[in-house]
């Protein structure tokens, strides 16, 4: 089943190199084992941790083959299956165990003695033990089947333009063009298919919500969100944190993008700007093009990688030797992008559905950053220290994205092309802060009010973003598609309050390049060495470690909005 690159991937020392997970049988005798070995002093602790460690990374990287290769085609029956057949019937059985593992650990009398690198695993834990309910595995495996069907149901969609179907990635493009009735055609095409499914999605998320909220009340919380807090192991911040963050956004940032949409509207002399018109470049140029193909795409980010770091370039470059990319778009192929760590192999896979614009070369620079990531923290001592809370990971990300821009020029020989390409990018830097604010907020919503129905959702939706959106687009006639935009959220469908990280993340990925314009070798050293912890620390020590802040009040978030507003007029 598995493909697994050989260039990092170390020997295992515990299961044989030919297991193969096909069925539960074959992988119960080592958790049996674990579970019975006697564990008198550090070193058989240390010795027990380690294969406890190889354990996991075999299984959770099987399953990453399975989860990507699902998602790279859709409309393959058997790999849907493959996926399918590990949710249902190998993580049902992992889960109580594993929580027997647990237990057995939490009681050790010298866990102290494993040192301060360890903390932060055993708070999670404990975390873990205390959530753990038998009666909510059924209703994860159900969770991550159902969640996989709003990929599936995206992957599916297309339009016809000039009598040819295209994925809907790729008719996104048409909306840069000059062409104004071209674009109005394609937008409203775009999003009559949406409706298509629209009610199937509404029906979807009743579902999914259902689900959530039975483990929360089994977890004895109020509401899934509450749940969701801990189980996501958020001891650094609370909601009333990221309510805070919703209004410093709305106060601070809101008016910018506002403004944003003000120069935009008359730079084109539009009477009325619409939805369509907020792609266009204003000047009359035609959409950016920083790449030809994926090839293309990946040879200029291993030079830029390179010209960063040594260690970037490597990464990127063994990933490419070793079939650790599917970049392209193309029809059955799931939306969205991800970078998923192989725990195992030591190199993580990209995906993406590529199509050549500049959002592309952004987000292949975003899911490099986490790349180098899961790179910076292969050789660390267990599986657990590899995985590390998505506030530290979108730091990652989100800075590579920013670093990387002095590296530009590899993808725009033409220097107005690429002062171009760098002002559109930090407009978009500043202008997702309010979508991620209003999303999260919507989110919090969403699950203290359970009992919600589909037209209040949609009603609560425009509510929320109309606050945090500029009020000089127009959108009369349109109010249909604006009041379910959120339906193209995949968060919210699959990973459900995943999201505010991106937020958190943005603004301390704006203040690490920050340091990066003063000092470029320092601010690279600290990033790699906030990087390199992995999940040894608190995300507040990790975020020092890089040389910032993790905070997200009003003072700060108006501080870092100014320094992006500087060096958009200095280009």
């Amino acid at each position: 089943m598995n493909t697994v690159s050989t260039t990092l991937k170390k020997k295992r020392t515990y299961l044989p190199e030919s297991l193969t997970i096909d069925n539960w049988n074959t992988i119960e005798p080592y958790f049996k084992e674990l579970s019975e070995r006697s564990i008198k002093n550090k070193v058989e602790l240390k010795k027990w941790l380690a294969d406890r460690s190889e354990l996991d990374a075999v299984l959770e990287e099987d399953m990453a083959w399975r989860y990507i290769r699902m998602n790279i085609d859709t409309t393959s029956k058997e790999l849907a299956e493959s996926f399918n057949f590990f949710v249902e019937e190998i993580e049902p059985k992992i889960a109580p165990i594993s929580n027997e593992l647990n237990k057995k650990l939490s009681k050790i009398t010298f866990l102290n003695e494993l040192g301060s690198d360890y903390d932060v695993t055993l708070r999670d834990l404990k975390t873990s033990l205390k959530l753990f309910r038998e009666e909510n595995i059924p209703i994860s495996s159900k969770i991550q089947i159902e969640a996989q069907k709003y990929g599936s149901t995206c992957a599916k969609m297309s339009i016809e333009l000039d009598g040819k179907e295209i994925t809907m990635q790729k008719a996104q493009l048409f909306l840069k063009e000059n062409d104004r009735s071209k674009r109005e055609a394609v937008y409203l095409k775009l999003e009559e298919r949406r409706q298509q499914d629209a009610n199937y999605l509404q029906e979807l998320f009743d579902d999914l919500k259902k689900l959530r909220t039975s483990i929360a009340k089994n977890t004895n919380h109020k509401n899934f969100r509450d749940y969701k807090f801990e189980a996501m192991c958020r001891f650094d911040y609370t909601a009333d944190d990221c309510f805070e963050f919703h209004n410093a956004v709305q106060k601070n940032i809101t008016p910018i993008v506002n403004n944003f949409a003000l120069e935009r509207k008359n730079a084109l002399g539009y009477e009325n700007l619409k939805p369509w018109d907020n792609e266009v470049d204003t000047t009359g140029k035609p959409p950016l093009k920083p790449f030809k193909n994926a090839n293309e795409l990946v040879e200029k980010t291993i030079q830029s990688f390179y010209n960063i770091d040594q260690s970037f370039g490597d990464c990127v470059s063994l990933m490419r030797d070793n079939g650790h990319l599917d970049l392209d778009s193309k029809k059955g192929k799931a939306p969205g992008g991800f970078n998923y760590p192989l725990f195992e192999s030591g190199l993580p896979f990209i995906y993406m559905n590529s199509v050549g614009s500049l959002r592309d070369l952004v987000t292949m620079m975003h899911e490099g950053g986490h790349a180098v990531h899961s790179y910076l923290t292969k050789d660390l001592e267990i599986t657990d220290f590899k995985s590390f809370p998505s506030e530290v990971a979108e730091l990652a990300s989100m800075s590579m994205e920013l670093i990387s821009m002095d590296q530009w020029g590899l993808f725009f020989e033409d220097e107005e092309e690429l002062k171009r390409a760098k002002k559109e990018h930090l407009k978009k830097v500043i202008g997702v802060l309010p979508w991620i604010a209003a999303v999260d907020k919507f989110q919090h919503w969403l699950y203290e009010n359970e009992n919600n129905t589909a037209e209040e959702r949609d009603e609560k939706w425009l509510n929320i973003i109309s606050k945090f959106s500029s009020d000089v687009t127009d959108w009369s006639g349109l109010e249909k598609y604006r009041k379910q935009s959120w339906l193209k959220q995949l968060h919210i469908f699959e990973v459900p309050f995943y999201y505010i990280e991106y937020g958190f993340a943005q603004l301390g990925a704006i203040a690490v390049w920050k340091n990066y314009k003063q000092d470029p070798s320092l601010a690279i050293q600290k990033y790699k060495n906030a990087l390199s912890l992995g999940n040894t620390a608190t995300i507040p020590e990790i975020y020092e470690a890089a040389g910032v802040s993790f905070k997200f009040n009003e003072s700060y978030v108006k501080e870092l909005a100014d320094f992006i507003i500087e060096e958009i007029n200095q280009l």
